[in-house]
C-alpha cells in the first residue's frame, strides 16, 4: 500500500478505508441518503455509515480545503484533486437539496495495464480480438478516441493503452484535472488551472494543447473532449502528431459522429469541416459500456466520411 495512498485517506474519516481497497473506483455521499460505493459492479450502498446533513458538510468544506479551493454559498460546487490523484467534487445547497453532495473518484493504486484489463473481462469479445487491435494501434501508432458514458472506464483503458507505448517515447498529457495514471518512464501531465476569485489566472484544455505542441511530443493526449477544445485536438493530430489518443462521452459508437459534430460547433467548425478532420486524423474509435455492472468493450469502429461529406462510423467488431 503507497504511503501517499494512505496518508490522503485518513483525511476521509469513516470513508478513509473505502479508499485503501483496490476495488473501489468511487464514492458518493449525500446529506440525505448517506454514502455509496462502487467496486465495479455499480454503487453500493454503506450500511455501517449514516452520517447526517451537517457531518456531509463538514467533509465536504474539509475535503476541499485540502485541495487548496474553498466551497461556501458563493461558490457552492468546486473541483479538486488530492495527493495520490484522488478527485473530490463538491456541490452545497441550496443547489443540492438532500443536502452537500460528495462524488470522489478513486484512482487506481497501481498502473494497470491491457493484461490486467483483459482479466477484469473488459475485452469480452470473442476470439481476442479486441485486445490484438489494441496492443497494434498503439504499436502502428495509431490515433485512438475511446468513447462511452461515464464510469464506463474511458480513463482507466486509455492509460493501459498508453502504458505499452515505447519507453523512448514522450507522452504529453493534457487534463481538465490529473487522473491518468501510467505505467511508462516519460510522462508529462499538464493540468488546467480555474481562474481565482477575480477571475483571472485561468488556463484552459485549448491553452494547454497549443503549448504542449512546444514541448516535443512523440504522443499528445487528451484526458477528454468536451468542449471548444477539439479544434485545437484535430489540428495537432492532423499535423504529423501520431499515437495520440483522447476520451470522449457518447451513447454509441454510432452516436460518435454527432457528438464530434456537437462539440466542433461549440468551436464554430462546420459538420463538414469536422468529417473532414475527424476523418484523417483519428484511426480506432474503441466505445465503452457497463454491461451486467462490468466495463467492457462493446464496439471499434473507425471514422468516414458519408456521401454528403458528413462525418459516419463504421464498426470493426461488436458484441
Amino acid at each position: 500500500m503507497a504511503p501517499l495512498r494512505i496518508d490522503t485517506a485518513s483525511r476521509f474519516g469513516n470513508l478513509g478505508p473505502y479508499l485503501l481497497l483496490d476495488d473501489v473506483t468511487d464514492i458518493v455521499v449525500t446529506g440525505s441518503s448517506g454514502a455509496w460505493v462502487d467496486r465495479g459492479r455499480g454503487f453500493e450502498r454503506v450500511t455501517e455509515w449514516m452520517p447526517s446533513p451537517d457531518v456531509v458538510h463538514a467533509l465536504a468544506v474539509r475535503l476541499i480545503a485540502e485541495g487548496g479551493r474553498h466551497v461556501d454559498e458563493v461558490t457552492p460546487f468546486v473541483d479538486v484533486r488530492l495527493p495520490g490523484g484522488i478527485r473530490v467534487h463538491a456541490v452545497l445547497p441550496p443547489l443540492s437539496v438532500g443536502g452537500a453532495a460528495l462524488s470522489i473518484r478513486v484512482p487506481a493504486q497501481r498502473p494497470l495495464r491491457l493484461a490486467d484489463l483483459e482479466a477484469r473481462g473488459m475485452f469480452s469479445l470473442p476470439g481476442g480480438a479486441v485486445a490484438r487491435r489494441l496492443r497494434e494501434a498503439v504499436s502502428s501508432r495509431t490515433n485512438v478516441l475511446i468513447s462511452g458514458g461515464a464510469g464506463t472506464g474511458k480513463t482507466t483503458l486509455l492509460a493501459a493503452l498508453l502504458s505499452h507505448a515505447d519507453p523512448a517515447e514522450r507522452i504529453i498529457c493534457v487534463e481538465d484535472v490529473s487522473e491518468l495514471l501510467l505505467d511508462h518512464p516519460h510522462v508529462v501531465s499538464l493540468e488546467a488551472r480555474q481562474p481565482n476569485a477575480e477571475g483571472s489566472g485561468g488556463v484552459d484544455i485549448a491553452r494547454l494543447l497549443r503549448e504542449s505542441l512546444r514541448m516535443r511530443p512523440d504522443r499528445l493526449v487528451l484526458g477528454e473532449c468536451r468542449g471548444s477544445e477539439i479544434r485545437d485536438m484535430l489540428g495537432a493530430l492532423n499535423t504529423g502528431h501520431e499515437g495520440g489518443a483522447c476520451t470522449v462521452h457518447a451513447n454509441s459508437l454510432d452516436d460518435v459522429p454527432a457528438r464530434l459534430e456537437a462539440l466542433g460547433a461549440l468551436a464554430h467548425m462546420t459538420a463538414e469541416s469536422v468529417a473532414r478532420q475527424s476523418a484523417s486524423a483519428i484511426g480506432l474509435i474503441v466505445h465503452l459500456r457497463r454491461i451486467d455492472g462490468v466495463r467492457r468493450v462493446s464496439a471499434l469502429g473507425h471514422l468516414r466520411r458519408d456521401e454528403h461529406g458528413r462525418l459516419a462510423v463504421a464498426t470493426e467488431v461488436a458484441s
